[in-house]
Parts: structure tokens; sequence; C-alpha cells
């Protein structure tokens, strides 16, 4: 406040100018305090040297005023969503205040203000009269009784606990001559410094209206549902009778005997807020007599009844039901940046909250927000008798990392008294910090993250790998903390499949366990933990690092071949950053819910940003969302694509099911907007599969929920095309292959597989290796990495065919016989004479490997027609 425009009065006429510099300053204020001091046997002399050692210099601290989370409506204006406060406060301009109110202050609580200089000697003399006759009455001005409530409001403000408010409320309310003169010294100093519309206007705005109200704008609109500059003269003259006695006076109260909407007066007549109209129109005929209003104004005002229309501020998250857990979510931001680790007080941020004045202009969508909740609610009930389900839905702006909608099926509550399933204060899809959550398993919408490191690694999404199902898998490279060995783990695929020799590509859009499995056997089981870390810019919902936490039983977690599976408990708002990494290329953003803060002053107010960093290259981000766009249009998740209205638009998605199916995921996103919606088990272990929810199966609700969430996310924010992959992520890569033929079948497996290929056993072949080797295999020279090879053994059963050409016909015939192999004469005329008789060919020819029993064609030289082979020849004669 400033000096300006003092009245001449309250500089000349009062107190204010003697008070502070003279003798005259103690003897009147001993002539004010007199009587209360003849109580206590303190001298007049003693009160002069108290009264001026006293400290003259009154700080005045920032009131304590309610803070209002806000939402934005489309058109870019705010809406209110939650009202937080210890005190009900909205502090007003002075000419924002109804004049009627100014001048029932003023004749109600000190007629003399605009005369006096900070103490009513008047006033001060009648008030310790009273009490020394055994009654409490007021004599403070109001430059004392807003002194008294600065004071109070300065401790308070300072308090951390509810017994140290208690306390700073008993110090500076209790009736002892120290603290009247306390505030008449500061009343004094603060007539020096602020003007009488100054302080009156500082008075309305501090002063108590009863409960947690304060202030006449919280008080008008509490007690009568309009703003401090509308209320009518009898309205202003009410709220003016509680200042004098809230607990008295107050008008929320309807079924007090005195005071209540039923009350009745002497004679008998039923007079609404008896009390309350009583001191009403007093201060209504003071005003008259100080002739701030007329004789019909008067009239009027008394023959109306008081008629509070009492209207209850949305106090805390759970006055806003459709934003309850986002809300909440707000609350724990604010919580978490403006408590200081350093120090031991743990609930700044609360204060500041609860009394700092704060507007807070969220991040929601208000659109996305609706389609949300309703997407839950008509999906997820609250509660079911066969389980405790829970379902959530967030959604975070692409790189930006803002929150967007974040919903779930129970109703917000944080009564200890309201018990059930379908209430609940933890918010599912937060971390244990920002909502008390300990996360769920995240189950196959993990797989994304091994797919990140098969292409950090300079793997590719159509290299293939021995996928098939074992309980060998044998030992997983650790980089962490030292290899792991996999031990008899038999993980199956969910279809119940053998596996197979699959691309990377095929198991992402199949998500086959046995494929992720195998992958990783490839890759660094610490690479995955921390490309899964740098995209959700966070670890497990506990607040644990990824392989650092503990069960449900207890048992130590340890990041093994098990965790890329999804064992781990995550939020589902890591899960969305996660997504919306991809999405963005490669760059992972925090999840922040606040855009803006003022403070009461209208002060910006630093608030937490969103830390934005490059998880994983723009490379592979691309080739990530390469093989998850192909999930939605070919793989698991066409199951919510196929119910979209948008689905033209270019989207990146993965599923995801525990064991048992005690959690269901459905994960994606466009290029602007990520959302996670999950169906889980909160506690026991019932099988979603099994469970049926309004005739449906409950493991499938998730996706009639994330297409109607996205609908309106592409609606609004529409996406674009994903980057293309580089096309070293796309190739088939080729190798060169082991010539395995002749080796024992065991030697020749781990050849394959130092070589990095896979390989079946197809049976057994004719072959001239030695029996029990591999006598055959389908592919040499190069074939795609990770292929599977066909290996056959040998039977050991093919030998040589002897080489019979020149040879008599007959002397052949009886060296392949002997060989074993049948054999097929053919003729054909010799060209030679000397031919005739001999093998002139033979098929499979000389050297050529046959097995016993095949057919071997000789061809023998015969003479031409008509030469007899001796050169004679003949004729008739």
């Amino acid at each position: 406040m400033s000096a300006k425009n003092r009245t001449a009065s309250g500089a000349a006429g009062g107190l204010l100018g003697i008070l502070g510099m003279s003798a005259l300053a103690g003897v009147l204020v001993t002539a004010a305090v007199t009587p209360a001091l003849a109580v206590t046997g303190m001298a007049a002399n003693n009160s002069i040297t108290m009264f001026e050692n006293l400290p003259g210099y009154l700080e005045i601290d920032p009131l304590a005023q309610k803070s209002t989370i806000y939402a934005m409506k489309p058109d870019g204006t705010p809406s209110p969503m939650a009202y937080f406060y210890d005190d009900n406060r909205e502090e007003v301009a002075f000419d924002y205040m109804s004049q009627y109110l100014k001048d029932a202050a003023v004749a109600g609580e000190d007629p003399r203000f605009y005369e006096h200089g900070g103490v009513d000697v008047v006033g001060t003399v009648r008030g310790a009269l009273s009490t020394l006759g055994g009654n409490t009455q007021g004599g403070s001005s109001i430059t004392q009784q807003y002194v008294k409530n600065v004071l109070v409001n300065n401790d308070m403000s300072k308090a951390k606990t509810e017994e140290e408010r208690q306390a700073a409320w008993e110090e500076h309310t209790k009736t002892t001559v120290d603290r009247k003169l306390k505030e008449m010294r500061y009343a004094i100093s603060v007539e020096k410094k602020y003007t009488k519309d100054e302080i009156l206007s500082g008075y309305l705005n501090i002063a108590g209206f009863g409960g947690q109200v304060y202030g006449v704008q919280a008080a008008a609109q509490y007690y009568f549902g309009t703003n401090a500059r509308d209320l009518s003269l009898a309205q202003a003259a009410s709220l003016i009778a509680i200042v004098n006695w809230p607990e008295k006076f107050r008008l929320d109260m309807p079924d007090s005997e005195t005071n209540g909407a039923n009350s009745v007066d002497k004679q008998g007549n039923v007079v609404p807020y008896l009390e309350n109209k009583e001191r009403r129109d007093y201060i209504l005929g003071k005003m008259l007599e100080e002739k701030k209003i007329t004789q019909e104004e008067y009239d009027a005002a008394v023959a109306e009844p008081v008629a509070p229309k009492i209207s209850q501020p949305s106090h805390g998250c759970q006055a806003s039901p459709n934003y309850a857990y986002f809300c909440d979510y707000v609350t724990w931001e604010i919580k978490n940046k403006f408590d200081d680790p350093a120090t031991d007080d743990v609930n700044e941020g609360a204060r500041l909250l609860a009394r700092g004045g704060l507007d807070i202009y969220t991040t929601i969508d208000m659109d996305l927000q609706g389609a949300a909740n309703s997407a839950i609610r008509d999906n997820v009930p609250g509660s079911i008798p066969e389980a405790n389900i829970g379902g959530s839905a967030v959604s975070v702006e692409v790189g930006t990392g803002r929150i967007l909608a974040m919903a779930q099926n129970t109703s917000y509550n944080v009564d200890p008294e309201v018990t059930g399933d379908q209430y609940d204060a933890v918010n599912y899809n937060a971390t244990i910090d920002y909502g008390s959550s300990h996360g769920f398993q995240p189950g196959s919408t993990f797989k994304i993250f091994t797919l990140g490191e098969w292409l950090v690694e300079g793997h590719s999404v159509n290299e293939s790998m021995d996928a098939r199902r074992r309980s060998n898998w044998g030992t997983f490279k650790n980089t962490c903390g030292g290899d792991i060995n996999a031990g008899d783990w038999n993980p199956r695929n969910d279809e119940g499949g053998n596996g197979g020799y699959w691309t990377a590509l095929f198991n992402t859009v199949n998500s086959e366990n046995t494929g992720f499995v195998a992958m990783a056997k490839q890759l660094d089981l610490c690479g995955i933990k921390n490309t899964a870390t740098a995209l959700m810019s966070a670890g497990r919902a506990d607040g644990k690092p990824l392989g650092e936490g503990v069960n449900e039983n207890g048992d130590q977690i340890t990041f093994g071949p098990s965790a890329i599976l999804g064992t781990e408990e995550i939020a589902p708002i890591s899960m969305a950053t996660a997504f919306a990494a991809v999405a963005g290329k490669g760059k992972s953003c925090t999840p922040i819910a606040i855009d803006r803060i003022t403070n009461g002053k209208g002060e910006e107010v630093e608030v937490p940003k969103s830390e934005c960093t490059q998880a994983v290259t723009e490379d592979v981000a691309a080739g990530m969302t390469y093989a998850l766009q192909r999930v939605m249009t070919g793989g698991t998740g066409s199951s919510s694509l196929y119910k979209m209205d948008t689905s033209g638009t270019p989207m990146i998605g993965k599923t995801g099911t525990t064991d048992d199916a005690e959690a269901t995921w459905m994960s994606g996103a466009s290029s602007r907007v990520a959302t996670v919606v999950g169906v889980y088990n909160v506690t026991g272990h019932t099988n979603l599969r099994e469970t049926y929810i309004n005739g449906e199966q409950a493991a499938v609700l998730r996706h009639n929920i994330w297409p109607r969430i996205m609908d309106v996310a592409n609606t609004k924010y529409p996406g674009a095309e994903f980057p293309e992959p580089k096309s070293e992520y796309l190739s088939t890569p080729q190798a060169d292959v082991p010539n395995v033929l002749g080796l024992a079948p065991e030697a020749a497996q781990k050849a394959l597989e130092d070589a990095g290929f896979g390989w079946t056993m197809d049976g057994e072949v004719d072959s001239d290796q030695p029996k029990g080797t591999i006598g055959s295999q389908s592919a040499s020279g190069q074939a795609p990495r990770g292929s599977a090879i066909s290996l056959k053994i040998s039977r050991g059963n093919v030998t040589a065919v002897p080489n019979v050409v020149g040879a008599q016909a007959d002397q052949a015939e009886a060296a392949l016989t002997a060989a074993g192999y049948r054999v097929d004469r053919k003729e054909q005329d010799a060209t030679d004479p000397s031919q005739v008789g001999l093998v002139l060919s033979q098929s499979p020819g000389g050297g050529e490997k046959a097995k016993p029993g095949t057919k071997v064609t000789i061809v023998i030289g015969k003479a031409k027609d008509g030469n007899n082979g001796n050169g004679e020849g003949g004729g008739d004669g």
C-alpha cells in the first residue's frame, strides 16, 4: 500500500502525530488502559515505558488466499477445476467493495475511524471498563483489529503444523494488557504509513467471517452467492455483523436455536437468523445515525429478512469428479516442486497451495478428458463382485510432455470413513510420488524397449533368429552387474505355439514371447534396461530404478531375462512418455501438468518444466515406428484400430497382457498424442480373460476405450506420417553359411549358431557322408543372418558308381551288379566297328554318387544295319 491521499482529520485530529513523539503519548495511552492496568496493579509510568519500548514497525506479510486450479476451455479461457485453502479468501481491491460494505464496517465497528490516529481512546476506555466490570467488550479500532489479524496471519503463514497454527491464534487473540499495548503501538505505526482507505481495505480483506471464510469477497460469495461489489445494503450489514462475533453471527448454521433459519424472538415470532438480524439492524441504525443511508433505505433494509444463499466452495480435488485424479497429480507437482529437500520442512508446497493464492493453469484438454472419462466409465465399473478391477487412461502430448487427459474408473475420495472398491485416492496412472501408486506389470507393452535396443545394437527388423520355445536359453549378457543364467526358464507364447525362426518384425507384430527372448539373447540386458529408462524418463512406479525394487512378496527384483516380457511394475504415465518419445523421433519429455502459475499478487511463479532428452536416435525411432505401425495394421493392435473413425491417421501401438491376464494394456500414439489404457487387478489375481463385464471379456475392454480417446485426439491434434527408416534397419543381412557336411549333428549346430544361424533337423538323407553325420544342408554360400538352415542326417549309403565305359557289356554289367546297382542295357549304332559290344556310355556316370539299388543305364555299341562286321556283302547271285 502507499501513503497517498491521507485525510486531514486523520493526520491532525487523531492521535497519530502525538502518540509517537511526546510524553503526551504515554499519558493518553495510559489513560486509555488505566482501568485495565489497575486490575493488574501496573503503574502508569511502567505502562508508558513498556509502550515506548514496543516495536513500532509492523511487517505485513501477504494474506493467506485460496489457490485455484484451472482447466483451459477450447476458446482459451480458464475454467475453475478446484480450490485449495486454509483460509477461503480472495483479496479484492477497495473499489471492488460495495460502498454499503465500507460504511457498515465503519459505522458498526469504529465510527470514529476517519478521525482517530489508530487508537480510539474513547472506545478503548469503554472496552477496558467493560472488561473491568466482568464483560469482554471490543474497544479496538478497525486499525487495531487489522493489526491483530495481520499478526495472526503472519505467524500462521509460518506455522508448519496444526499445533503451531493453533498456538499462533491463541497468542494473538488472548485478552491481555501486553497484547493490547502491542496492537495499539502497531496501530499507530500503521496509520503513519497507510491511508485510511488502505487500512479499511486491508481490514475487509483479512477479517474472518466464520469457519474458513476470510475477507469480504469470499464471504459475499459463500453467504449470498454474489460478489463484494454487488452486495445489497441489508446483505452488507449482515456480513459486517458476522465480523463482530463470527461463531455467533455466521449464517451457515440453520439449525441454531438462536441464530438459525427458524430462530424465535422473545415474543415467540419466528425470525430467521435472529441474532444476526439484531446485530445487522444495529449496524443499519448506526449507518443512519452517521448519515450514510437515508431513512427510506434504513426502513427497507430492516424490513428485509436475513436470507442467506450458501454457496459451498469446491474445496479440494474431491469436489471436481471429472478431473479429480489429474487435479491430485497437479497438487503433487506443486508439493514436489516447492518442498525443499534440504530442510526438515516437507510441507512448503502444501502450504503454498493452501495459502499462496495461486492461479494454476493446467495442461488438461477438456475435450480429451471428457472422452477419457466417458470411455472408462462406460466400460469399467467402479467395482464388480468378482474382483477389485481398475481401469485407467492417460494421454500426453508428443514433444512437450504435457498431460492432456487422465482418468480412472474409481471415484476419488480422501475421506477415510468412505470405503469400498469404487472409491480410491490412489492415482493408478501416476508414480508413487505423484499419487501413491506402485504401478502395474505392463506385460508385452514393455517389449518395445527390447525392439529399441535391437536397433541400437545394429540389428534389422527383418533379421531372423531362432525363436523356438525351450527351457535351456542359457546365459544372457548383462554388463550392468554380471551375466545372468536363465536356468530352466521356459516362457511360452500367448497363442500356445512352440515358436520358430522369426524376424524381429514378426515378433513385434505378433507379440511373440520366445521371439523377444531370442532377441534379448543377442543383446545386452543392461542396454535394454537403459533404453527403457531413457524412453520412459523414469524407472519403476515405486521410484526405484528398474531391477532395484521388490515385488509384492517382498522379494528383490533383478532385471533379468524375464523383465523384458514386462514383469516390473510401471506407471502408465511412464509408458505414455515412452510411446510419445518413440513417436517424437526419439525425444523423451518428462510429463508435466502445469503450463503457468501466478501468485496472489498476479506475479508469475516458476513452474515445473518438462525435461526433454534424446533417448534414442531419430533413426532408431524411425525403425521402431516402422515395426509398431504394423502392430496396428496387421498385428495385435488391430483390435483397437478397426474400431476407430480416424483409422487413417498413422499410428503406432503395442498391446500387453501379463501372466494369467491379470493386467491388460493398449498403448500407442500418433505423431502428436500418445495414449495408454490399462485394465488391471488392483489387488488379487483374477484372470481378466475369464472375467466378464456387461457380457464382454474384461481383457478386451482396453480395445473399447483406447479408440474412443484417440479418435478425439486425432481430430484435435491431426497426426502426420512417421519418418521412413534407413535401409539398414529394414535390410535382410546376409552372412556366410558354414559347410557342415560330414560333421556330427552337435558340431554342425554349434558351427551354425556361432555364425548367427539357426537350424532344423529334418530327417535323414541318402549321402556318401559317413552314416550319422550331416548328409545335407539347405543353403551354402550366403543366406539371411539368423535364418534357419535345414540339416539332414546321412544314412551313409551313397557310393561312387564304377566307371564301366569301354568295358565289354557282360563284364560291365557284372561289375555294376557286384557293386549293388541294377543294370539297364541299351544299344546304339557304333561309329567305329571296334566299339561293337563295348559300353559307349553310362548314367549315372562313373564316379557319380548313388545309393545301392539305383538303376545304372549302360549304352552298348552295335553294328550298323547291313554290316556284319567282316566286310562281306551278300546278293542274289
